[in-house]
């Protein structure tokens, strides 16, 4: 009998898993399959995918009935809602991974560019403010 073949994987896309040790957020670093964010307001590590491709940042999360914790694109400054399912929280970080701003977006809307945004990301409407993510607040990716 062989070996059952592996399960198809999005190179693109990076699913949520446990944490290994933490380091500020570089767009440019490779990422393991796994990831999640912190931070020094969250009880604990959210769950975290990783958009980090062209392909992944456009697909964000169309189609979709919601996520279970959050979508980090980069790079990104800005993002629509077009097609999508859900209103979300959308938190803008700059190059240290530092809040800039927080909004909440129904379907349908595009958001304005943030200039010094360099990351965004994205959760269920209502889930920032549990985490305690507003302006201000670094937010650290940790992944394996």
């Amino acid at each position: 009998m062989g070996t059952p073949p592996a399960a198809p994987t999005r190179r693109d896309v990076v699913h949520a898993g446990d944490g290994r040790p933490a380091r500020a957020f570089d767009a440019a670093a490779s990422f393991a399959p796994m990831a999640t964010f912190t931070t020094e307001r969250t009880t604990g590590p959210v769950p975290l995918e990783l958009a980090l491709s062209a392909r992944a940042r456009r697909r964000g999360l169309l189609g979709r009935d919601g996520i279970e914790g959050a979508l980090l694109l980069s790079p990104a400054s800005s993002v629509h809602t077009f097609g999508m399912r859900f209103a979300i929280d959308v938190a803008y970080l700059d190059r240290d991974s530092r809040v800039l701003a927080v909004r909440t977006m129904p379907p349908g809307r595009v958001g304005l560019p943030r200039p010094r945004a360099r990351h965004v990301l994205e959760a269920e409407a209502g889930a920032m403010e549990r985490w305690g993510v507003r302006p201000g607040v670094r937010v650290t990716v940790r992944h394996p």
